[in-house]
């Protein structure tokens, strides 16, 4: 069977080692357009903040540990054209442009920056938050730069702005939402943040639209919005992306913003082409509906769901409820299913649950009560009490806790089941019952597992 790989990142890399694992006669063509193999947009800020020294470090494999295990590896490649009727694409290498067959095809064309349709994004010094060349020019600009602008407080802008506040810049986040995070967190988590990153050195300016960017002898000076000027020798643009899928338009079904329909097998609406990834949408249990949830743990589900149905199994995508993590500075935080932000997308009505509380007990002396301090947040069905999702934010090591109210929602798991889930209790980690525990209880109406008396 010949198989050919669109993409090497996440999908493409998750599809290739499956395929290799359960068909060892499989002739796999990888096709990678950039200069190198696999690279992480994930992995940017860790470049930045100098966690990793390379971009040449930030990928799962390269060229030659894919062609060591049997790939024909494709680099510098692009696909230009599909014809599922013949199984055929057409690539353009050094050699021009060329005709390939397939038995199957993968495609992960991933996404790309949304453009800010404003004057003066061609000034010097003006960078998109996306893919390795703009992550290489934004690590190089870092040591001259002095007053930053980053456009967009959403997960990626908010990565850029962290990492240029880390070394010392003067930093200021604007964006036309009213606060950071706004599709990550609800309010009383990101005013805390929005305090913490001032203090910080990042300030933030929301419910502004960008006017203009604008510059003096080729290089951006200041952003324009429409409610005041911000001087700026750096501007960093990351307001979202879209699917990178003009270039396949008429080849496999897309929907009206440009993202692949598949069905529950992975499969487009042309057989034998599979799809994953930013370029597709992800079923989300907790509406029961499709979400653009760009996240690398979806794709690679997808893309096992993908290949194992190429290779004539019967697998269906599993819902998820759109988990992630992420930190700001001190503080580290975790969200999983239906917000108060995405509550009006729930059929039926959602309530939620505000509170704080201590994540040890009190008696640990050595743990400064500013780490100690959990906030977080569940929401739930009003009239099944079912957990919809929740919000967990600290200094303290507590991103991980959406894991464990992930697994509640995909169990269907109301607040009293899981205020009664076994946790385990052991001073240096938790207390006598779990913040989990606490939260659930607290939202049911429950005493006995509360802050106050879990601590006196």
């Amino acid at each position: 069977m010949k198989y050919a790989v669109v993409g090497t990142s996440h999908g493409g890399y998750e599809t290739v080692q499956t395929l290799l694992e359960k068909d060892p006669n499989a002739e796999i063509h990888l096709y990678e357009q950039g200069t190198t193999a696999s690279f992480l947009s994930c992995g940017i800020q860790s470049y930045l903040e100098d966690e990793s020294k390379s971009l040449d470090d930030i990928h799962y494999a390269t060229a030659d540990s894919y062609q060591k295990q049997g790939v024909h590896m494709h680099i510098e490649t692009q696909v230009i054209d599909v014809d599922g009727t013949n199984h055929t694409i057409t690539i353009k290498d050094k050699d021009g442009e060329h005709t390939e067959t397939y038995d199957k095809l993968f495609l992960y064309p991933g996404a790309i920056a949304t453009p800010l349709p404003v004057d003066g994004t061609d000034l010097d010094h003006v960078y998109y938050m996306r893919g390795r060349d703009w992550a290489n020019a934004i690590k190089e600009r870092m040591a001259d730069a002095k007053k930053v602008v980053v456009i967009g407080g959403g997960y990626i802008g908010i990565e850029a702005a962290e990492a240029y506040a880390l070394a010392g810049k003067d930093v200021t986040v604007v964006d036309f939402q009213d606060r950071i995070l706004p599709t990550y967190l609800d309010k009383p988590f990101t005013d805390r943040l929005e305090q913490h990153a001032a203090e910080k050195g990042m300030k933030f300016y929301g419910d502004q639209g960008v006017k203009a960017i604008e510059g003096e002898n080729g290089a951006v000076t200041r952003v324009v919005t429409d409610k005041g000027e911000y001087e700026a020798d750096t501007v960093i643009i990351a307001i979202g992306v879209k699917p990178n899928t003009k270039w396949i338009e008429g080849k496999v079904d897309l929907d009206d913003k440009g993202f692949i329909k598949i069905n529950n097998h992975g499969e487009t609406s042309m057989k034998d082409i599979y799809s994953g990834g930013d370029a597709t949408l992800i079923p989300f249990k907790p509406t029961d509906s499709l979400a653009p949830i760009a996240l690398a743990t979806n794709t690679r589900r997808q893309s096992v769901v993908a290949a194992l149905n190429a290779l004539g199994e019967d697998v269906t995508m599993k819902p998820i409820n759109g988990t992630s993590g992420l930190h700001l500075f001190d503080y580290q935080f975790g969200a999983t299913g239906v917000k108060d932000a995405t509550a009006d997308q729930y059929d039926g009505k959602v309530a939620s649950h505000y509170m704080s509380a201590h994540i040890h007990p009190t008696f640990l002396k050595n743990i400064p009560e500013e780490d100690n301090t959990i906030y977080m947040q569940i929401n739930y069905d009003v009239d099944s009490k079912v957990v919809l999702g929740a919000q967990f934010m600290s200094k303290g090591d507590v991103a991980g806790y959406a894991n464990l109210v992930s697994l509640a929602i995909d169990n269907n798991y109301t607040l009293a089941q899981l205020g009664q889930a076994d946790f385990f209790f052991q001073p240096e980690f938790n207390g006598p019952w779990h913040p989990v525990n606490t939260l659930a209880m607290a939202a049911d109406g429950q005493t006995f597992g509360s802050d106050k008396m879990l601590f006196m």
